[in-house]
């Protein structure tokens, strides 16, 4: 049976909830090991070198490199043609798909029921379903990291206005740009947010260009959703706030800090059951959360020594109360406005 609208809008906080007690057992006391190789499958829709999906390459690659699965990949897939990559792969042998499908929910959905025998881990935007027992979900659950690298950019800004570019609108980013301006508040409380979505996963040159005009505007700080943003930051002097990976070595005088993600934690929970031959559907977005290892802050880098201590101070606290469970980052995945 295929997945119904209705199955589709589903509230994925009440699955994440649900399924983050189920998905603890499946947490490797150390690294996995495996009798033979899981023959893995990643399909992508940009390069692999791109923010978000590079973080579910390095965990698959890193996988590989130790021998626990055979792996393989195709990037720059259009949406046209990703359920046609995905097909092939699992009549290719492949245990194990990753990917995202925000764009293609309805179509990805159907390859996973055609493949009942093949385990699909998949980035999307609504919550696993028991009529497609073999898909699992997930995306990037980093609030906890966005809103502390917030505490820090409140602290850093001088005119108190924040320039935001985003790639698209959807549950995924706003969420992060959210936890970040709530982030600002704590130190910021009179702050003043420029947002922009540019409509592409993958195009630094309108990033660059939108940033641009952002600090035309008055803006001192910038939340780099995108690539392109950064480059906009250091071309004109003014800092930026890196996301899922850390930029700082590339830009070492304007990246302040970063919210990174590790797709580790989740890939080694659905690798081991595949390996287990227990995969089922589930909301894998419970393991990108600081209280798993799923998310973090980056280090200061040369940064260091800049950033006022009464906002390190509060970092430390609001993380040390993250980790313990007496403090939860809200998870708002409104569309963030300008104010």
């Amino acid at each position: 049976m295929k997945p119904t609208t209705a199955t589709l809008t589903l509230s994925r906080r009440q699955l994440l909830a649900a399924s983050g007690a189920v998905l603890a057992t499946a947490v490797l006391p150390g690294r996995l090991r495996a009798a033979e190789p899981v023959k893995v499958a990643g399909v992508y829709t940009v390069p692999v070198e791109q923010q978000w999906v590079s973080r579910i390459h390095k965990a698959a690659m890193a996988a590989k490199e130790a021998g626990l699965i055979d792996y393989s990949w195709s990037e720059n897939t259009a949406n046209t043609d990703y359920p046609r990559v995905m097909r092939e792969y699992a009549e290719g042998g492949a245990k194990l798909i990753v990917g995202e499908i925000f764009g293609v929910e309805q179509e990805a959905r159907e390859v996973c029921a055609d493949y009942p025998d093949t385990a699909f881990l998949l980035g999307s935007s609504f919550p696993p379903s028991d009529e497609v027992p073999n898909l699992g979900v997930f995306d990037n659950y980093i609030q906890d990291a966005s809103y502390l690298s917030g505490i820090i950019a409140g602290a850093m800004t001088k005119t108190g206005k924040i320039g935001m570019v985003g790639g698209f609108p959807i549950p995924e980013v706003n969420r992060l740009m959210n936890a970040f301006i709530a982030g600002v508040r704590e130190t910021r409380p009179d702050a003043s947010f420029m947002v922009s979505f540019i409509g592409s996963w993958f195009d630094p040159p309108k990033a660059k260009e939108t940033a641009f005009a952002m600090i035309e505007g008055g803006a001192d700080l910038l939340y780099a959703e995108r690539f392109g943003v950064s480059d906009a930051a250091k071309e004109k002097g003014v800092l930026a706030i890196g996301n899922v990976i850390d930029t700082q070595a590339d830009y070492p005088e304007t990246v302040v800090a970063s919210a990174l993600w590790d797709f580790q934690p989740t890939f080694d929970a659905a690798l081991k059951a595949v390996t287990a031959g227990s995969f089922t559907a589930a909301d894998y977005g419970v393991y990108s959360t600081m209280r798993h290892g799923g998310c973090s802050l980056a280090p200061l880098g040369t940064f260091a020594g800049k950033v006022p201590a009464a906002a390190l101070a509060l970092v430390a606290e609001k993380e040390a109360a993250i980790k313990a469970g007496s403090v939860t980052v809200t998870v708002d995945d409104s569309e963030p406005k300008a104010s």
